[in-house]
């Protein structure tokens, strides 16, 4: 389990995280989200070491993050962030290749390269796994970033936005993906993620952030509700049940007056 408690981070006199406290649980599929600017990457940053905090505590599996030494960090823990290169003379292969480095050391074997194809062939890129990276579509290049993490092959897997450039298809794809990893290999999975209904359909657990405070963090089914994602997102949340599954509509309510008119 990662534990964050009393977490704060300050960036020139501006709070950007307030006394947060949220649990991570094992084998579970966890979405971080929250409005814009409220914190979601800040905090996956600090969970990663990526960045530094001014005050609190982050713990996986009973151990300061900070007493990790960062190659055993690397194969416990893998992130991918919000913005990658896109411009590298590396074919897709070569880009997933680096999932194995804390492993391989460069230095490839034969368990290497079954986690490299098994890590293409999940994001169904075999077929363009030679095709350089600057050459792809940016959907193409989202999914050959969350390949070189699933590669990495680590317990924990924290992505910023994967869905990002990402068609319906092949978003749906990469929940189904993320959700498969949590539930049938015990993998812990963490998404910042902006679409609210993704987060309805495919988590176990939501953190929600606000102005850089833990707004709620629960079961789905706790967050996904009218009234606690109104206050969340400052606007008219409804909710309703489609096939077992929470849909969220949201619209705005100066818009739809005025349509009403019309």
């Amino acid at each position: 389990m990662i534990s964050v408690n009393n977490l704060t981070k300050t960036i020139e006199q501006r709070p950007i995280l307030q006394d947060i406290n949220v649990n991570i649980h094992k084998g579970k599929l966890t979405t971080i989200i929250g409005p814009n600017g409220a914190g979601k990457s800040t905090l996956l940053s600090a969970i990663t070491r990526l960045t530094d905090y001014d005050q609190g505590t982050i713990t996986i599996d009973e151990h300061a993050i900070d007493d990790y030494k960062s190659n055993e960090l690397a194969k416990k823990l893998s992130i991918l962030k919000q913005t990658n290169i896109t411009e590298l003379n590396i074919t897709v292969e070569q880009l997933v290749q680096f999932g194995r480095f804390p492993y391989s050391k460069g230095r490839l074997k034969k368990e290497d390269k079954v986690k490299i194809q098994e890590a293409l062939s999940l994001l169904n890129l075999t077929e363009i796994k030679d095709r350089y990276i600057k050459t792809l579509s940016g959907g193409q290049r989202q999914r050959a970033y969350v390949a070189m993490t699933i590669a990495q092959d680590t317990e924990y897997i924290l992505l910023d936005e994967p869905l990002n450039n990402l068609d319906m298809k092949h978003a749906v794809q990469i929940m189904q993906i993320l959700r498969h990893l949590a539930h049938h290999y015990n993998k812990t999975i963490v998404v910042v993620i902006h679409d609210i209904n993704f987060a309805s359909c495919y988590s176990d657990h939501i953190i929600a952030i606000k102005d850089g405070q833990t707004f709620i963090s629960d079961a789905k089914d706790q967050v996904v509700q009218a009234e606690t994602l109104s206050q969340l997102y400052d606007m008219p949340v409804k909710v309703e049940e489609i096939e077992s599954q929470r849909i969220c509509i949201y619209y705005d309510e100066l818009e739809a007056s005025a349509q009403a008119e019309s």
